[in-house]
């Protein structure tokens, strides 16, 4: 069988997974604090039909003959780079400015760990996000609340009939990464610890680059529509030639076999 048809079939393969995670990020361009992925390719192992600096005469060496055997998908990476702001006049609405995550206990027990600050109260007054999932630490809204107010620095304030001039009620602490692309998606605008990202390192915003908290505000997706159309016209392109080396190789052949009859 000619080895380009099934160079081309990786190749074609790649493309496809190149694709869907195009859809997927075009999927979530209004998806809150969503972040993109990016497929990565690499080549796939070398047939040596000769070695390279073998000796071919007395004075010269070979350049080496190495054929290779298409490509595959090594991983989608995600790309923390930081949405636009949207400025929502909303009071349970947080954005981060900076390089860190919210943490919420997720139904397992676990630490989750999320951009998304679309908050709500739950019918017990806590704090969660919007899949009902509480802060961590917690943080409880009296029922008397007539305004919830919280800074730059997280510290969540109440303003009640009763002490109008405020009181605070707890604190928001942010989680940070060295190394952001290594945490697992979970769904939901959830990702959770992996040995890749390392442990989280926990303060209160405006500490480092933990980044600061823009109440009223929200993250948008980092996804550019226009960037993700410009992929898709070059996976599209790519995956036309793969299909153009497959009809090719299979013109060859046809060639082949009726030169033999």
């Amino acid at each position: 069988m000619n080895h380009a048809l099934w160079i081309s079939k990786t190749g074609l393969q790649a493309q496809d997974t190149r694709l869907q995670t195009i859809a997927n990020n075009l999927a979530n361009v209004n998806t809150v604090g969503f972040k993109r992925d990016r497929a990565v390719f690499e080549d796939l192992f070398y047939r040596t039909e000769m070695q390279p600096g073998a000796q071919t005469g007395d004075n010269t060496t070979a350049g080496g003959v190495q054929i290779g055997n298409g490509t595959r998908v090594v991983g989608a990476q995600k790309i923390h780079t930081s949405g636009s702001v949207q400025v929502t006049g909303q009071a349970l609405d947080l954005a981060i400015v900076g390089n860190g995550f919210f943490q919420v206990e997720m139904n397992n027990g676990e630490t989750g760990y999320t951009r998304a600050g679309q908050l709500r109260l739950d019918q017990d007054g806590r704090l969660t996000n919007a899949q009902g999932l509480p802060l961590i630490p917690n943080i409880n809204i009296p029922q008397e609340a007539t305004s919830i107010t919280m800074g730059e620095n997280g510290v969540v304030s109440v303003i009640t009939a009763a002490n109008p001039n405020g009181t605070e009620v707890g604190q928001i602490t942010l989680a940070s990464f060295i190394n952001p692309a290594g945490l697992l998606a979970q769904g939901d605008n959830l990702f959770q610890e992996t040995a890749a990202s390392g442990a989280p390192t926990e303060g209160e915003p405006g500490i480092e680059s933990l980044g600061k908290i823009k109440q009223g505000s929200l993250e948008g997706s980092n996804v550019q529509a226009v960037e993700e159309m410009v992929e898709m016209i070059a996976a599209q392109r790519t995956y036309e030639m793969n299909t153009k080396v497959l009809t090719a190789s299979d013109s060859m052949m046809q060639s082949l076999v009726q030169a033999a009859r």
